[in-house]
């Protein structure tokens, strides 16, 4: 009876888990792909998704711009994160925790609040210009131009400043859990720290390197707040977003969308499995033993100290630009033709604050996250246990399939709910709301999935069976003894999902059409469409985000007592 039982709760969680992802993830892609290749309901047909790469066709410039632009963003992030993730996990350094907490000071703002702000900065007689101008490094005559000849330069200044830490985690991560035996025996044999580095560190952080790349590379190649802030038109995203609200009138607008789904999906799964196989599966030696202690950090000669930290804070003095740019714009009563505002005020955050669509954009993220995190809270904890206690195929493919939201960008996914579910986005029963809480709680389920992963493998199952084995039921043995265990996984998971919820854009941006539907992102940017004072508003509106997902980071960490970077490790 009791296996039986067993295998019952086993189809239901099955079954939970299959229309969830169904739903929320499988059917808005398929009928994305679908709509590519048998437009209205006909025959199928590649006429439309060939007529992309025709001669002559716009589409193969915005491709080539999106190509550009997240190539060149993961190239300059790569440049930037190898040797800080290499100096934290290899050598010891002054104030070493406190530089590595600042790196990630990116991660507390969306990118194109961060464009909003740097606008002025970068604007033909903005601080930047002005301050080489100062210097003699720019004509008068003919400052740099970044909103609008060199467009593409301000996008990448801005990626490349919100996204450097996705691949300093990843390869920090990675380079840590070298196996310390590996690094002993090179130098016994004698080779030079340049040959251990070449040999040795460079092939077994390469899934780190591939991992975090391809995160850096899907986020920059689909990215839409940054080109629209910016009025970069021709990019995938950009014209995807333009084309949302045609799909059926306009054939090209599904086969664009599916030529980007199936290059994403084709480079995330290129990446993983190259990860796997250069790696040496989940057991290779960067992985290490569990339990086991890493290489003991390098003691450094004082030079070299001081060349890492002066590393440090130039990389920390740019990725606090876009910041020190909102809080400028946002408490600015007038800012023209000078380095820094003439005069300070509030008169920006109260006029921000009191306005009808700041009112809605809040209680409607608070609501929307909310929902989310719930839902992905218990999801996240049933594809935990399938991972860690299931095991097989069940697990491997639960733990696939987990991850796969990370490769589908929001934009793509927010274009298939346009077409899938139409009829009831703007229904009186669903409505829009309802799909950003399903939108959210898909994207930001593997936040949950890892953490839970993370606490069941550090929580025996010894006293789980012990407990089933004194006649405690299955669910009593999760409640009194699991969950208590794995509470701080739990609750920092939690939180992330949470606060980047609330701060979602591609999703928030497409869905929301109504302003009583607005979530905080969509309000940011319809205050930034205001004329006159615009950006300064957005600016405002955007530093209660800034200020609200700073607290939750903090908030997550803390309940680890770990560093951001290590609370989904193992």
């Amino acid at each position: 009876m009791r296996v039986h039982l067993e295998k019952f709760r086993l189809a239901g969680v099955a079954a939970l888990l299959a229309a969830f992802f169904a739903v929320g993830l499988l059917w808005p892609l398929f009928y994305a792909l679908r709509e590519a290749v048998w437009p209205d309901g006909g025959g199928f047909t590649l006429q439309h998704i060939a007529g992309l790469f025709a001669r002559g066709a716009p589409q193969l410039e915005w491709l080539g711009n999106s190509l550009a632009l997240a190539g060149i963003s993961t190239a300059l992030c790569c440049a930037l994160a190898y040797p800080l993730a290499y100096a934290h996990a290899r050598c010891s350094f002054w104030r070493q925790e406190w530089l590595a907490a600042l790196l990630l000071l990116p991660l507390v703002m969306p990118p194109f609040v961060g464009a909003i702000g740097l606008r002025r900065m970068l604007a033909r007689y903005g601080s930047i210009n002005l301050l080489l101008m100062k210097f003699g490094l720019v004509n008068e005559s003919q400052p740099i131009d970044f909103l609008d000849r060199h467009r593409m330069a301000g996008c990448v200044l801005v990626m490349v400043l919100h996204l450097y830490p996705l691949l300093y985690l990843n390869l920090g991560a990675s380079i840590g859990r070298i196996d310390p035996a590996l690094l002993e025996s090179s130098r016994n044999l004698g080779m030079t720290p340049w040959r251990t580095f070449w040999r040795v560190i460079g092939p077994l952080s390469l899934p780190g390197l591939l991992a975090g790349g391809t995160l850096v590379f899907i986020n920059a190649f689909m990215d839409l707040g940054t080109p629209l802030i910016f009025g970069f038109q021709n990019t995938i995203a950009r014209q995807i977003y333009a084309l949302a609200n045609e799909q059926h009138a306009n054939p090209a607008a599904p086969a664009l969308v599916a030529v980007t789904t199936v290059l994403m999906l084709a480079l995330f799964a290129a990446a993983q499995w190259a990860a796997y196989r250069w790696g040496g599966g989940r057991g290779n030696a960067s992985s290490g033993v569990k339990g086991q202690s890493r290489a003991a950090a390098q003691r450094v000669s004082k030079p070299v100290q001081a060349l890492i930290v002066v590393g440090h804070v130039l990389v920390i003095g740019l990725a606090l630009l876009p910041h020190v740019a909102v809080l400028l714009a946002a408490f600015s009563e007038r800012w023209f033709m000078s380095v820094l505002p003439d005069s300070y005020s509030l008169r920006n955050l109260n006029e921000a604050l009191s306005s009808g669509i700041a009112g809605f954009g809040m209680r409607n993220s608070l609501v929307y996250a909310a929902l989310s995190t719930l839902a992905d809270v218990v999801l996240g904890l049933m594809c935990a246990w399938a991972i860690v206690r299931g095991g097989g195929w069940w697990g491997r493919f639960v733990d696939g399939l987990s991850l796969l939201p990370l490769a589908v960008p929001g934009l793509v996914l927010a274009f298939g709910y346009v077409g899938a579910y139409a009829p009831w986005m703007n229904g009186p029963l669903l409505g829009a709301g309802a799909f950003l809480v399903l939108s959210y709680a898909i994207r930001r389920l593997p936040y949950t999935v890892r953490a839970g992963v993370a606490g069941l493998q550090q929580t025996p199952v010894e006293l789980e069976l012990a407990a089933t084995g004194l006649g405690a039921t299955p669910f009593a043995a999760l409640r009194r003894i699991t969950l208590p265990l794995m509470h701080a996984s739990i609750a920092a998971g939690a939180i992330l999902a949470f606060a980047f919820a609330m701060l979602e854009v591609s999703d928030s941006i497409v869905l929301a059409t109504r302003q009583q539907d607005y979530p905080l992102t969509k309000a940011i940017y319809a205050l930034f469409g205001n004329p006159g004072n615009g950006d300064q508003l957005a600016s405002a509106l955007g530093v209660v985000a800034l200020l609200f997902l700073s607290c939750a980071l903090l908030a997550a960490g803390s309940f680890t007592g770990r560093r951001f970077g290590d609370i989904f490790k193992g």
